[in-house]
């Protein structure tokens, strides 16, 4: 199934890849993999075990994700070899539009941490809505395990402590800040978390549906901190909203078929690099060298431009899907890339800065897939912790343009542009091969492309695949600089720079950062039907199995 050796990376892995029979797990934290182990040992599938595993991160890390923020998932039902997307994506509140924020003297997008910033959390009905949609267990047995852990608390790892006391400073501007510090302070590697409050929200949603998350108690606490701090999320925005159920989009990548969201999340951007990747002379070359790594940046370049131009809210204004993935239209786009020169766009931006997100992959004994993601967008997103909750919203609402005429313009009710995406693949005939995802803001969909020619094209297994070196387009800013990971040798670092590339190199905790990715990996061998799995070094992450 995969041909790539150990001698050919000189096994710089450092993991072997899981390889396990019956089902897998693979996420960013090794309790939290194991909660969702148990749930499919207990009798659940796919989807149970995939939120019962999100559910379980918001208390293991809850810099990164948790029920105040969104989530995306897409589900592969093994029976009839068919992919599910839901949308758990939150939008604007009704208040919030382009006139008051001028009123009120906002700039070019709305201030990152900013109580204006948060958008309705639609992680808490996603995960409701996926249980009852895909899975077979009863909410509440879902989300039990996290409650317990919540309960009884969890020892903190030293990543995680590092970015909790990085975000020490977002929790501080609000005035429930306690409720997510140890005695007063971020908690150290080692000691142990418990979070009651946490515990009494995730109760209360196992009790009454996501109904009690939307009402009543909670829903008012959260208007409560967000009105008090300048934000204008009303109650009745949160009891509106809903999860939506939409056709996941696709592209064709050799034999297979690769699987994303539809906008407003950016998989869009993920499969038209893949699919001007497609036809790219990338196969028996070394995948890190600089003639290799030239072409896939000049593709991102290519697919970032148009996600900028067209990813929105497609409820607000079409979004040309078909043309955008029509194999004509990459090849024009591939023509565009010069083997000799890079193209750098100076005037290439993006409306959000960096990300704070989980992702995690199962796929249980029958052969169906849930691939998962859930996020707080930046690190414990704005900070705000409702009243009794234990949770902190999300500052998602820095997703949109301020510039009316975009079409990702902000207007009440709208989703913004959303970086996280969930991916999947199967092979022509529809059969399961992979359920992946990197998370990591405008790294994702560069996660996606470079971790795919790994596995597709360079025939890494999932574990090498994932532990290879990464470049990053700084799609944030204007200048098109390039980051690019250790273990990618200087010449080839010297050579991309000579091609035009604004290159610069990254090392250390900076790769643990999230800013290039922290995946994960589940795929399965079509001839014996084994389950190969990986899980991000970036990380604290495990793939389990059985």
């Amino acid at each position: 199934m995969f041909t790539y050796r150990y001698d050919d990376l000189r096994f710089e892995s450092r993991r072997s890849p899981l390889i396990a029979r019956r089902a897998a797990v693979a996420t960013s934290q090794p309790l939290a993999a194991r909660v969702g182990l148990d749930v499919l040992q207990s009798g659940g599938n796919a989807a149970d075990a995939a939120v019962a595993t999100a559910a379980a991160l918001n208390v293991v890390e809850p810099t990164m994700t948790g029920i105040g923020g969104d989530c995306f998932a897409l589900y592969f039902d093994a029976s009839s070899r068919t992919v599910h997307a839901v949308n758990g994506s939150g939008r604007a509140p009704a208040a919030l539009t382009l006139a008051e924020l001028e009123r009120r003297g906002v700039g070019e997008s709305l201030p990152q941490r900013s109580a204006l910033a948060v958008t309705v959390p639609g992680a808490a009905a996603a995960w409701s809505d996926t249980v009852s949609r895909h899975g077979r267990l009863a909410l509440a047995d879902v989300l039990a395990p996290a409650i317990a852990l919540a309960e009884e608390g969890t020892p903190v790892s030293p990543l995680v402590a590092h970015l909790w006391a990085e975000g020490e400073p977002h929790l501080r501007q609000g005035p429930h800040a306690g409720e997510m510090l140890l005695r007063g302070r971020p908690p150290r590697a080692g000691e142990i978390w418990r979070n009651p409050m946490l515990a009494r929200t995730l109760r209360a949603v196992a009790d009454g549906g996501s109904e009690a998350f939307y009402t009543g108690r909670i829903a008012d606490a959260v208007c409560t901190v967000v009105q008090r701090l300048g934000g204008v999320l009303e109650p009745a925005d949160l009891a509106a909203h809903r999860s939506t159920f939409e056709a996941p989009i696709r592209a064709r990548y050799g034999g297979y078929w690769v699987y994303e969201c539809a906008p407003p999340g950016q998989g869009l951007a993920a499969l038209v690099a893949l699919q001007i990747a497609a036809e790219l002379p990338l196969a028996g070359r070394n995948p890190r060298s600089a003639e290799v790594l030239h072409l896939l940046i000049e593709a991102m370049r290519l697919a970032f431009a148009d996600a900028r131009r067209y990813v929105a809210d497609p409820a607000f204004g079409g979004v040309p899907l078909a043309a955008l993935l029509d194999p004509a239209y990459a090849a024009r786009r591939r023509a565009l890339i010069d083997p000799a020169r890079a193209t750098v766009d100076p005037g290439a931006g993006s409306p959000a800065a960096t990300s704070d997100t989980v992702y995690l992959a199962v796929v249980d004994e029958e052969g169906n897939a849930c691939s998962f993601i859930n996020s707080n967008y930046n690190g414990f997103g704005t900070g705000l912790v409702p009243e009794g909750c234990g949770f902190t919203l999300q500052n998602r609402g820095r997703g949109f343009s301020l510039d009316p005429a975009h079409p990702n313009a902000l207007a009440p009710g709208k989703r913004p542009y959303h970086t996280i995406l969930p991916g999947l693949v199967t092979h022509a005939d529809g059969e399961l091969h992979a359920c992946f995802g990197v998370m990591g803001a405008f790294m994702q969909p560069q996660g996606h492309l470079q971790l795919l020619v790994n596995l597709l094209t360079h025939g890494m297994d999932p574990q090498s695949a994932l532990d290879a070196p990464r470049f990053r387009i700084v799609a944030e800013e204007e200048g098109g600089r390039v980051q690019l990971e250790e273990g990618i040798p200087d010449a080839v670092l010297g050579r991309l720079a000579e091609l035009g590339h604004p290159v610069e190199r990254v090392t250390g905790l900076y790769r643990a950062s999230g800013k290039l990715g922290r995946g994960q990996v589940i795929a399965r061998d079509r001839d014996s039907g084994a389950l190969w799995a990986g899980s991000d070094g970036r990380a604290d992450g495990a793939a389990v199995g059985y």
